[in-house]
């Protein structure tokens, strides 16, 4: 199989960890940003859950401009994890990403992917002897996470879910199609998911300029990509297909399970969740203690890689710090 081992260092302080997934024999991918006071106590962590296409390198560490998201989050006094799934960055791939597509199952699907999310946290929690942690997710990263903190309440802090995936009702005789298990994905699909929904008349929210570098990386991800014409990162299908299920009436996981704080944050030209899918979602998380639905402007699906990016930055890092529910006074308890 191919090497994905090796994994530059993104930043100076940055470290990174290989620790037992839970399929036999395979290894997961963590890298790690302590917070830039790190002498903060109480220890403040965030783990970050990508989304259906590419890793925690390209989205969560990606610097625009010199700064990322987790610098970002690491001046509010969070130590940021980014996870790579199996079949992602530099965790291990699939044995079934050697064979063709057509003969297996998506690969990385909710359930699989909440199990590995679990070796990551746990281990995160021993490592920095904590009790808890937050976890910020992107699009069908919601998924994993919302399903590990529905099953683990006591191990979750906050939530924080970025252009989550919600759930439609199916029309008549519809089913969801079935997928192969992988998927190529050039840097053209890619850049046409970075387009589609800005309305035409605005000006457009992500730079050829920046593009163009980011694109480079990404093809990085996968060390075959540049052999295959056109090149493109051959990727898990399991977060596809259950997003397409989602929109089937069959979401991976009950929000009504999850009690922790939830958060969720959307760009207002966002083709994968709607207003409707909002206000469903939101209604649907019945047992969390405290709820936000937040909608920024001039925002895509992909918003964390646009020029509102900063606006995302500082929701995020009000959602994570909490306090946002006054204490009721004594005499009316």
């Amino acid at each position: 199989m191919t090497e994905f081992s090796t994994a530059p260092l993104l930043d100076g302080r940055e470290q990174h960890f290989r620790i037992p997934g839970p399929h036999p024999g395979m290894s997961l991918f963590l890298r790690f940003l302590p917070a830039a006071e790190t002498d903060s106590q109480p220890r403040r962590v965030v783990l970050y859950v990508h989304g259906a296409t590419f890793p925690s390198a390209l989205s969560v560490a990606y610097r625009f401009d010199g700064k990322s998201w987790r610098d970002a989050l690491g001046e509010a006094g969070f130590d940021v994890w980014g996870l790579d799934f199996y079949g992602f960055g530099h965790s291990d791939r699939y044995p079934e990403m050697e064979e063709p597509a057509a003969d297996n199952p998506p690969l990385c699907g909710a359930q699989d992917a909440a199990k590995q999310l679990e070796a990551a946290i746990r281990f995160i929690l021993g490592h920095q002897n904590l009790e808890k942690l937050s976890l910020n997710s992107h699009s069908w990263g919601s998924m994993p996470a919302s399903l590990f903190a529905a099953t683990h309440p006591a191990l979750v802090d906050r939530l924080v879910l970025f252009a989550p995936i919600g759930r439609r009702e199916p029309r008549r005789y519809e089913a969801p199609a079935p997928f192969p298990a992988w998927r190529i994905i050039t840097a053209e699909d890619q850049w046409n998911r970075f387009i589609e929904d800005v309305p035409a008349h605005e000006p457009p929210v992500l730079s050829p300029v920046h593009f163009d570098e980011w694109k480079k990386r990404y093809l990085d991800s996968d060390p075959e990509s540049r052999s295959r014409d056109p090149a493109g990162v051959k990727t898990p299908l399991g977060p596809f297909s259950e997003i397409i299920k989602a929109w089937h009436g069959q979401l991976a996981y009950d929000p009504g399970q999850v009690r922790s704080p939830v958060a969720i944050i959307r760009g207002a030209w966002d083709g994968l969740m709607l207003d409707d899918d909002a206000h469903w979602l939101f209604d649907a998380f019945t047992q969390s203690s405290s709820k936000r639905d937040i909608k920024i402007g001039r925002g895509t699906h992909l918003m964390h890689l646009e020029a509102m990016r900063p606006a995302l930055w500082r929701e995020s890092v009000s959602c994570l710090l909490g306090g946002d529910v006054a204490p009721i006074p004594a005499e009316l308890n």
